[in-house]
């Protein structure tokens, strides 16, 4: 396949990729999985690039797309607009020629099957080099700060003076935090290993098993990877495990355990002293956890059931220690997954928020009195996060807040909420994430 094709194979996945998302409501991931074996392995991580790009700057591309289109394509080629979206997107946001964007987006277009279209697409970003459309202001809020209309209204409602630092932060391209395994060494070592491999990379003193990546990284490049040395996730979601297993030993609950990033942190810090059980209603995501924890050497009792039905899976045996990490809208974390964006609606809220209150409820019978429960959330939104625990305590009797952060450093990262505590995107390069510490008395 000569360059110009295989380019134009590229962009016209990307443009079915975000077709995908933006009018068919599937997931990035999913959308990705499905097609990046239409390219070549070399390309696949401009594909993710265009892809992932073209949706976290789609409100402010789509406003240039209205202004140079006379009017709107027919909806039966949407996968064309978004081919636009994604030629604007290269002429933007990214250092490739201008003369190879245009060349390539248009033989897209008959990749696409829409050779009619091709001459259309090659005018339209020749007119918007021509008219400098990029020099010009984004015509409302949405395209701005390429955020959906709910969503910023539900950030002003809930975070009034930083609202716009948190839009900002959520367009921004997400850092690549490690975890290093505290069985097997230290964040410190590990970063000198690091360095003797030319990896350049940051400890974070708030989480001290966490790594910043200068730069991502393939995983299989990561020395000790493999062998359960170090694992991927954010310093935001380090902060659940430690807090959690604080002065606990004994029975321990991962209630929403998928895709098993805390499962496998609450082993690395418990090992022996704890006896984990992971809970999730996806049996293939749990196979996912099963991967991890064999890959970290750790074993727990895996069970696919709903942890908001204990009846159907709970022998009866009380918990010292429950993790609920709930079902949320993952406002908190658009910055690695754009999709969200576009995905979730201002209706999903209020039936999360119902969803996260009823598992609480469940799951509190299971916790022992004098037992922790943790709970946390991937979303900025006051509706799932102090809200639900507010009323949770309103209504249970034997329910305190455990405002006493397990690490007081932890603090600087966090805003107190009139209950629980809220990092918020961009602080310290995290994610957003709340926690809510609650203890089970007497």
């Amino acid at each position: 396949m000569s360059g110009t094709k295989q380019g134009a194979r590229l962009r016209a996945t990307a443009a079915e990729i975000v077709d995908d998302v933006v009018s068919g409501g599937r997931s990035l991931d999913k959308a990705i999985a499905d097609r990046e074996d239409r390219v070549a392995a070399d390309d696949r991580s401009l594909l993710r690039l265009l892809s992932y790009g073209a949706l976290r700057h789609h409100w402010r591309l789509m406003s240039w797309v209205d202004a140079l289109l006379e009017r709107p394509l027919k909806s039966r080629d949407s996968v064309i607009t978004q081919l636009l979206v994604i030629g604007l997107y290269q002429l933007n946001d990214t250092r490739i020629p201008d003369h190879a964007v245009v060349s390539q987006t248009v033989e897209a277009a008959r990749a696409l099957r829409r050779p009619k279209l091709a001459p259309l697409i090659n005018a339209i970003l020749r007119r918007a080099l021509r008219d400098r459309i990029f020099d010009t202001e984004p015509s409302n809020e949405n395209a701005a700060l390429d955020h959906p209309g709910w969503l910023l209204d539900a950030l002003k409602a809930d975070w009034p003076n930083d609202w716009r630092d948190i839009a900002t932060a959520n367009n921004a391209r997400a850092p690549m935090w490690l975890r290093v395994n505290a069985a097997r060494g230290s964040a410190a070592e590990y970063k000198k290993r690091l360095e003797d491999e030319g990896i350049e990379s940051e400890l974070l003193q708030q989480a001290p098993q966490a790594v910043r990546l200068a730069s991502p990284q393939p995983v299989l490049a990561l020395p000790g990877f493999a062998d359960g040395e170090v694992s991927v996730q954010d310093a935001a979601a380090q902060l659940a495990a430690p807090w959690l297993l604080d002065g606990v030993e004994g029975r321990v609950l991962d209630a929403c355990a998928a895709p098993g990033g805390k499962s496998g942190h609450l082993l690395e810090i418990g090992r022996d002293k704890i006896e984990l059980t992971c809970i999730d209603s996806d049996k293939e995501r749990l196979t996912s956890v099963a991967e991890n924890l064999d890959r970290l050497g750790f074993d727990a009792t895996l069970i696919a059931a709903d942890a908001s039905n204990p009846s159907k899976w709970w022998n009866g045996e009380p918990f010292n220690a429950i993790l609920l990490d709930a079902p949320c809208s993952a406002s908190g974390v658009i910055r690695r997954h754009p999709d969200i964006k576009h995905l979730r609606r201002a209706s999903d809220i209020e039936e999360l928020a119902g969803l996260q209150r009823k598992m609480l409820e469940a799951l509190w019978p299971a916790l022992r009195t004098g037992g922790r429960l943790l709970y946390a959330t991937c979303s900025v939104l006051a509706a799932e996060n102090d809200k639900v625990v507010a009323q949770f305590l309103e209504t249970t009797n034997d329910a305190r807040e455990d405002d006493v952060l397990q690490n007081y450093n932890i603090r600087d990262l966090m805003r107190d909420k009139a209950c629980g505590h809220q990092v918020l995107p961009g602080t310290a390069e995290l994610d957003g994430f709340y926690y809510a510490g609650l203890v089970k008395v007497s």
